[in-house]
């Protein structure tokens, strides 16, 4: 069973398209790269998607979205925001926060609308191995 938490423990979450071949890697690199496991994950076709972002965003599958707890953000700022959650080197690229979305989020573009081309999509979400059930969101 995935983890089901109340809306007050709901941070750091990282929403993703789950029938997705090229966002499924991601989540991959980012479970080994969080070793602190900060980050939670959830499908954006799933009922924590439902309870905290708006229809608008879970219906623009072509991009990821971070909750932090407060706001969500979208795109390569999304990404941003995670390496710095995650610490490390990762967060070493935040200061890049600082280049406006419109030079940053193009070639965030133009990956996402090849991606399914590039990496293939499933017929269903993702389903965590038993090691990882613990850092999913239904």
């Amino acid at each position: 069973m995935l983890v089901s938490l109340s809306m007050e423990h709901l941070k750091n979450i990282v929403f993703f398209d789950g029938v997705c071949g090229f966002c499924n890697k991601s989540v991959d690199l980012l479970i080994r790269l969080d070793d602190d496991e900060v980050l939670r994950f959830a499908p954006l076709q799933g009922d924590t998607a439902k309870s905290v972002l708006s229809d608008a965003r879970r219906e623009n599958l072509d991009t990821i979205c971070f909750f932090d707890g407060d706001s969500v953000f979208t795109k390569t700022r999304a990404l941003l925001e995670i390496g710095r959650a995650i610490g490390g080197g990762l967060q070493l690229s935040y200061p890049l926060v600082v280049v406006p979305a419109r030079l940053r989020d193009p070639v965030y573009d133009w990956v996402a609308e090849r991606r399914y081309r590039w990496f293939g999509k499933s017929d269903s979400c993702r389903m965590p191995s038993p090691e990882e059930r613990r850092l999913f969101l239904d």
